[in-house]
């Protein structure tokens, strides 16, 4: 699989679709490991934010598309033994060089599903990880529920706890297309947990959508959408469905030639259009769209501050289990097996699995194809940052996308256009260097 799905692929097929990073992952490699132990043993460039992700792998059910590291079958005896082994991965990072003072700008509680957690789990968990490193001073504090694992008293410790925004894995509201994507929520649940959290006051809550799951239609996405709008949550993030490689769907479903799912898949047309739809209706109920896949209520009060640092290239520990970071200009992660990940922090050693250090010019390559999601590109700020104008630089790039029809350029920006802003990850690899276009981007 190429770095992305060809520009003529309509069908959805296996592979990853979504442009996460740069360069592409199946470049970390382990003999890297030296060079990110300097980065992290290094003072940080002047002015670079820091963020903290925190990896919770553990699910009721496993997504049948999902391909994160996520356990099902942990006790209460190993979750202790790992949220132990997540504060001592912290604890070491907390004393490295690269911290130079800087407190945390944003953190990111990922999974899995942290709300997996108990009430009790999480509040030791957060008491310990603040009393390392204080998020008091953080833009923002990201924590990701599944709606059928909450409770009051749970969203009521997270509030207690600094977490300043909610995201609510919703993803559908039909219980067949729920059930059978192996989401382990249901409706009534999604309606209780958002009305709970807003009771709360929490200051943002989001909710997930996913446009194109298996036995999607055009009516029940337009229910998904009206629904949504009348729950009225401060942002809604939207993805296009896609197979990763590993996931059960991808073992599941029969495969005929050109890795093709005969079970009725929508189309990456199909899944546009549903997105273009969503848009459309949410502009309409007073949102504004904030990038390929968000919509805000109010762009001056709704924030994204973790991807908007990380897509500018802020520093970030990702800790836990298999998880990316990047330091210093060089990306991390961390071993991806759970004995490994627990014996090397037993050892009281950081549990880094694969890096790669990145070029000025990779870096600036992932900048501009990250922020480019956002549907504009501020020319002045590659110009201060990279010396680089980057029209020049790229510029039968962006010739050839324009005539297309996915963007417009200006003396100052690049402006993405609707239908571009739709299908934008499968043009960003126009702008990878050419020894990154051949291999699997995973």
């Amino acid at each position: 699989m190429a770095a992305a799905p060809a520009v003529d692929q309509e069908k959805t097929g296996l592979g990853n679709y979504f442009i996460a990073n740069y360069p592409p992952f199946s470049f970390w490699k382990p003999t890297n490991l030296p060079a990110a132990n300097e980065a992290l043993n290094r003072a940080p460039v002047p002015g670079t934010p820091l963020g903290l992700y925190l990896h919770i792998p553990f699910c009721r059910k496993r997504c049948k598309f999902c391909y994160f590291r996520v356990y099902t079958d942990k006790n209460a005896r190993e979750i202790e033994v790992y949220t132990d082994a997540l504060t001592k991965e912290v604890e070491l990072l907390s004393k490295l060089p690269v911290i130079g003072g800087r407190h945390l700008h944003y953190v990111y509680f990922g999974g899995g599903t942290p709300s997996y957690l108990s009430a009790a789990q999480l509040r030791e968990l957060m008491t310990r990880l603040r009393a390392i490193m204080p998020w008091d001073q953080a833009e923002e504090v990201t924590f990701e529920c599944e709606p059928g694992t909450l409770q009051q008293h749970k969203l009521e410790t997270l509030r207690e706890m600094g977490v300043s925004r909610l995201s609510l894995g919703v993803e559908n509201f039909k219980p067949e297309i729920l059930k059978y994507n192996g989401r382990a929520h249901l409706e009534e649940e999604i309606h209780r947990a958002f009305g709970w959290a807003r009771d709360l006051g929490f200051p943002q809550i989001n909710i997930d959508l996913i446009a194109g799951m298996v036995g999607e239609d055009w009516d029940n996405w337009k229910v998904c959408v009206e629904k949504t709008i009348a729950m009225g949550p401060d942002s809604v993030t939207i993805y296009q469905m896609e197979l990763p490689y590993n996931t059960v769907f991808s073992k599941e479903l029969k495969i005929l030639g050109n890795d093709e799912p005969t079970m009725a898949v929508a189309d990456w047309p199909t899944k546009r259009a549903w997105v273009d739809y969503a848009f459309s209706e949410f502009v309409k109920a007073g949102y504004s769209i904030s990038s390929a896949y968000t919509v805000v209520k109010s762009k001056e009060k709704t924030k994204f501050v973790y991807r908007d640092a990380l897509w500018h290239g802020a520093d970030m520990f990702g800790t836990g289990v298999a998880s990316f970071g990047q330091v210093n200009g060089v990306h991390l992660q961390n071993v991806d097996q759970w004995e490994q990940y627990l014996e090397k922090l037993d050892r009281n050693e950081l549990p880094l699995g694969r890096a790669l250090p990145v070029t000025p010019r990779e870096s600036l390559i992932r900048e501009m194809i990250l922020q480019i999601k956002t549907g504009r590109l501020d020319l002045g700020y590659f110009q201060s940052k990279f010396a680089v104008n980057i029209l020049k630089e790229f510029e039968p790039q962006f010739r050839k996308l324009e005539e297309d029809g996915w963007l417009k350029t200006t003396s100052d920006s690049v402006e993405v256009t609707r239908p571009g802003l739709l299908q934008i990850d499968r043009q960003l690899p126009i702008f990878f260097d050419s020894q990154f276009k051949s291999e699997r981007y995973t």
